[in-house]
C-alpha cells in the first residue's frame, strides 16, 4: 500500500483520530488481545503506534515487531511508545506485500483496519502467512461502513457515509471488508477461523462513547473526506453540508449510534 492510497491521509489531524478511536475502543476491541506469553508478535501495518500502546504492556512477557511502510507514521508510533515507557516494540519500515523476515518468524501475527486500504487483501494474508509458523495464530480488526446505523435516519448522512465507501473503493480498498473476514481467512488457508462481531452502540447515557467514537471517530473520519467527495463529483457541498449536520444529529441527546468491527482469529496449521 502507497502512502497516497491512504483514503484519510497522514495528517496530525488524522493521527488524532487514530488516537481517539484506539482509546475509545481498546476495551472493546482488545480485552482479548492476549498472545501466547514469550511470544514473537508481528503488528503488520502499525500506523501511528495507536493500537500498539493499547496491545503490547497488554502482553509484557511478547516481544513486538511493528512494521508500516511510511516512514513518518514509524517516526509518530516511536515518540508514542517512548512517552508511554514501553519497552517491548521494535519498529521496522517494511512492506506487508514483501516483509524482510524469513519463513516461520512469528508466533503471533497482528494486523488492525489494514486490508480495507489494500487493494489485494488476499495476498497480503498470504505474505502473513509464510512468516508466521505453523501452529501460530493470527488476530485481525477490521471495521464494516456500511454496518453504521443512526438516529434520526437521514438519507443526506447516508449519502455522505457512502461518499466515503465510494472513494476508497475508486483507491482499491474496501471499506466493507469487516463482513468479509471469515471467508478471507478461510480462503488464504488459516484453520479454525473464528470471527466475533463488536458492536459499538452510543446515546447520550454514554457521553464517553457518544464523544469518543460518535463524534471523534466517525463523524471525523466522514467529515474528512469533503475535499475528495466534492472534487470527485459525488456529492453537491449544500449536500454534503445538510449530510454532516444531519449525522450530528446522532451525537445530541435524542440520538443514537450504531457500528460494528469485525475480530478475527485464525491458525496455520
Amino acid at each position: 500500500m502507497k502512502e497516497k492510497e491512504y483514503v484519510h491521509g497522514y495528517s496530525e489531524v488524522e493521527s488524532r483520530r487514530l488516537c481517539d478511536q484506539a482509546c475509545t475502543l481498546s476495551q472493546l476491541l482488545h480485552c482479548d488481545s492476549i498472545f501466547r506469553p514469550s511470544g514473537l508478535v508481528l503488528e503488520a501495518g502499525c500506523g501511528t503506534g495507536a493500537q500498539t500502546v493499547i496491545i503490547a504492556p497488554r502482553n509484557p512477557a511478547c516481544s513486538f515487531i511493528s512494521v508500516d511502510i511510511s516512514e513518518d507514521s514509524l517516526r509518530e508510533a516511536r515518540k508514542r511508545i517512548e512517552k508511554a515507557n514501553i519497552d517491548n516494540v521494535y519498529f521496522q519500515h517494511a512492506d506487508v506485500f514483501a516483509l524482510p523476515f524469513e519463513d516461520e518468524s512469528f508466533d503471533h501475527i497482528f494486523i488492525c483496519f489494514v486490508l480495507e486500504h489494500l487493494e489485494k487483501p488476499m495476498q497480503a494474508l498470504e505474505s502473513l502467512k509464510r512468516v508466521l509458523k505453523n501452529g501460530g495464530t493470527i488476530t485481525v480488526i477490521e471495521g464494516d461502513h456500511g454496518s453504521a446505523y443512526y438516529h434520526p435516519r437521514s438519507p443526506f448522512a447516508q449519502a455522505a457515509i457512502q461518499c466515503l465507501i465510494d472513494l476508497q473503493a475508486q483507491m482499491g480498498g474496501n471499506s466493507l471488508i469487516g463482513r468479509e473476514l471469515y471467508p478471507l481467512l478461510s480462503a488464504a488457508g488459516f484453520d479454525d477461523v473464528h470471527v466475533s462481531p463488536r458492536v459499538v452502540y452510543a446515546d447520550a447515557s454514554r457521553p464517553e462513547m457518544v464523544d469518543g467514537f460518535t463524534r471523534k471517530t466517525f463523524i471525523a473520519m466522514v467529515e474528512g473526506v469533503k475535499e475528495q467527495a466534492i472534487a470527485n463529483h459525488l456529492i453537491t457541498e449544500a449536500d454534503w453540508n445538510l449530510g454532516i449536520a444531519d449525522l450530528k444529529r446522532a451525537a445530541e441527546a435524542n440520538g443514537t449510534f450504531n457500528y460494528t468491527f469485525f475480530k478475527a482469529i485464525g491458525r496455520k496449521t
